[in-house]
């Protein structure tokens, strides 16, 4: 694996534990952040893919967008597509003002993140 796609896979297990952390907080909860942190994680594990693949990484934070780019060299990886697809608007929905997330919400993020992560971590043959 490239030193490069390494630092990749470091940046998307920080935003794996923030989202845990952050949603099992028992005094100060942040779902919101939660669901944010779970779609970084995925956003940055398919550009992982992309770098050890030595394909340019598009300054996006679509999902789908990525996985598209990715399955070319990982067509296994389709079977993601719905939980990308959920994750996808955590980019945005609840940063701002207008929409809040709840503690179901979070833990959906997190299982999908889960499901994602060790698909992704097992096929660079990493430990899950």
């Amino acid at each position: 694996m490239k030193p490069s796609t390494q630092e990749w896979i470091e940046k998307a297990e920080g935003d794996f534990i923030a989202a845990l952390t952050l949603y099992r907080s028992r005094s100060h909860p942040n779902y919101d952040t939660a669901c944010y942190h779970t779609q970084q994680c995925a956003e940055k594990y398919l550009k992982a893919r992309l770098e050890e693949a030595s394909q340019p990484i598009p300054k996006t934070h679509n999902l789908y967008a990525l996985l598209t780019l990715v399955t070319p060299f990982e067509p296994s990886w389709q079977v993601l597509a719905t939980d990308l697809n959920v994750l996808n608007s955590f980019a945005v929905v609840y940063r701002y003002p207008g929409a809040t997330a709840t503690r179901v919400d979070a833990l959906d993020g997190i299982k999908r993140c889960r499901h994602i992560r060790r698909c992704i971590r097992q096929s660079f043959g990493l430990p899950v």
